[in-house]
């Protein structure tokens, strides 16, 4: 059966309009099933070609194919750039920017930022400017947490080259909020002071964290982005742990925690809990932290995360023995032992060994008497229970986790991207926050504030082109072969490019500006390398891996708290045997 041009023409654009269609519903693999069997019936109009290439590059990059992302939106520069479409290319290099930085490829994706950058100033595009602008802070925002992970840094305490690389993230937002005030964008402005806040805060300057995190917490406000205002409120809980008034986090955790049972999310509620558990444990209100720890242990049960579960238990143990309960202390202990060898966490395990030991050595219970202690509990019956105040004085008990255990790391996403360390030991990980990366949490924001914006279809090709086709299940076989469709070995040559039919009605305008785009520029060759390039080759793994649940926090508490409580411990602890000597002498005599 023949196909006229004209008909074939018609069923691309259909089906890639469907695609844009599927996309906009958030429904991302059928939209981008139907762009690529509109890449299959391939098209002679560049423009539409560019534009299909783009969505479907954007539509695996939700997905988080960014072998496939990458690949697409390099097709689409291609073509951008044999037609000198440079507006195309501009969208097309901040596209290709956000996905090298996905894949840790900073300095290439700094490149392409910068050339987004440059043609929009050329073309005096404004927005396209504010976004390049944002986009190459977020480069150099990822670099600098990648660098600080390595280097085990607290904020504030970062080596030149990673005070740097913040620093320039700062700038570069800087201008950008400068750019989208003039533009009167004020959710870009959101996004730019949350940014400003977090670079801020890993830099160690945390009352400018504050002031920007404010700033952020209004404009969610006005715009009535409960997640947002959300993220603000925890990051300010954040900055005022580092500033010390451990009160004031209290209540800004305390409002994280009403917005995320208002948004029904149950994970951000136990990581509230969470969060409020250890803030009680720095203004030594144990009680208090009891009662939040066992709220995040009751969610964690629920959700089954057992790496949630384990920390509870190991935070309510230490709760425990500060109120001096060395019963309840020894139960969660026990618990925590047993979470860990189950997760397999060889830290957390010798950690709870030991906490076990000491509390039974305690308890005068060495040679495992207290076996009756079932390793199980009730989280809702074990309530403080008010004893001897000594534990503090006496043991030196429930030990925090090495720094190694507690910058452990799990790859959430890329989770920005991205997954998950302490706050004050591994506080680069993956944030409750704007700079996170937006294929986790904030695809919706992420979608509004990246450099690839891409106008609808119709707004780019012109409505003639608009041929009614009949809808035939041929449409739906295309789809179907289409997946099974690879693309791996596509040169960046015009002639090889996916989709295109050259006709007499492109070929001049291909040769014309194919001939004055010769590959050997610097900037294309570069480009050229990542083809060849694997993910799992360019991702810089975390060090000591280990599973990361849906109820922690991005940012735990242990090396803040063992940091803030360890001169008031060093103070308190008297040697285990002078204490047990000490009792053993209270007790009656037994003639």
């Amino acid at each position: 059966m023949y196909n006229s041009p004209s008909s074939m023409e018609a069923s691309c654009l259909e089906l890639a309009l469907e695609g844009e269609r599927l996309c906009k519903a958030g429904d991302f693999k059928a939209g981008a099933a139907f762009f690529e069997a509109a890449v299959q019936v391939g098209t002679e109009d560049l423009k539409t070609l560019s534009a299909i290439y783009s969505q479907l590059g954007n539509a695996y990059f939700y997905l988080k194919e960014y072998s496939k992302a990458l690949e697409y939106h390099k097709h689409d520069l291609t073509l951008a750039r044999t037609i000198g479409d440079r507006i195309g290319e501009a969208k097309a290099s901040g596209n290709l920017g956000n996905t090298l930085k996905i894949l840790g490829q900073f300095d290439e994706a700094i490149v392409c930022c910068q050339r987004h950058l440059e043609i929009s100033q050329e073309q005096g595009d404004k927005v396209g400017e504010a976004r390049a602008l944002y986009n190459i802070g977020n480069v150099y925002h990822a670099k600098g947490k990648q660098l600080s992970w390595s280097m085990a840094q607290d904020p504030g305490s970062l080596p030149p080259e990673v005070k740097e690389t913040l620093q320039r993230a700062s700038e570069y937002y800087e201008r950008n909020l400068s750019l989208v005030k003039e533009l009167g964008d004020r959710a870009a402005q959101g996004r730019a002071y949350g940014n400003l806040g977090n670079t801020q805060y890993l830099l160690g300057n945390f009352n400018e964290a504050t002031a920007f995190h404010k700033e952020r917490l209004a404009i969610a406000k006005e715009f009535g982005d409960k997640a947002a205002e959300r993220r603000a409120y925890s990051n300010l809980g954040n900055a005022h742990i580092f500033l010390g008034r451990f009160d004031i986090s209290a209540e800004y955790y305390k409002k994280t925690l009403q917005l995320s049972r208002q948004l029904k999310d149950q994970a951000v509620e136990a990581q509230a809990c969470y969060s409020l558990g250890n803030t009680y444990t720095l203004l030594q209100d144990y009680e208090r932290a009891i009662d939040y720890h066992l709220k995040h242990l009751l969610i964690a049960q629920e959700l089954g995360d057992r790496v949630g579960e384990g920390r509870a238990c190991w935070s309510l143990g230490n709760a425990y023995v500060s109120l001096g309960n060395h019963d309840q202390a020894l139960r969660f202990a026990r618990k925590h032992l047993e979470i860990s060898q189950e997760i397999g966490d060889r830290n957390g395990e010798l950690t709870a060994r030991m906490n076990v030991a000491q509390l039974k050595s305690a308890l005068g219970d060495e040679d495992g008497d207290a076996t009756h202690h079932s390793s199980s509990y009730e989280a809702q019956g074990a309530r403080p229970k008010r004893s001897q105040r000594n534990s503090m004085d006496s043991l030196d008990l429930l030990k925090f986790p090495s720094e190694k255990v507690s910058r452990a790391k799990i790859n959430r996403a890329p989770s920005d991207e991205e997954c998950f360390f302490d706050l004050l030991s591994k506080f680069q990980s993956s944030r409750m926050d704007d700079q996170r990366c937006p294929l986790e949490e904030c695809q919706a924001e992420a979608a509004e504030a990246a450099a690839t914006s891409v106008p609808a279809l119709e707004e780019r090709i012109s409505q003639s082109s608009l041929i009614a086709s009949p809808q035939t299940e041929e449409f739906f076989d295309l789809i179907a072969s289409s997946q099974s469709r690879r693309l791996d070995d596509q040169r960046a040559s015009v002639g090889s490019l996916p989709g295109l039919r050259i006709t007499h009605n492109n070929l001049g305008h291909l040769r014309m500006e194919g001939d004055a785009q010769e590959p050997g520029d610097e900037f294309f060759n570069m480009l050229m390398k990542c083809q060849s390039s694997r993910i799992d080759d360019q991702r810089c793994a975390p060090p000591d891996t280990v599973p990361r649940g849906p109820t922690m926090p991005d940012e735990d508490f242990f090396s803040l708290i063992q940091r803030v409580q360890a001169k008031r411990m060093d103070e308190q602890r008297v040697d285990l045997a002078s204490a047990q000597e000490e009792q053993q002498q209270r007790r009656p005599s037994s003639s």
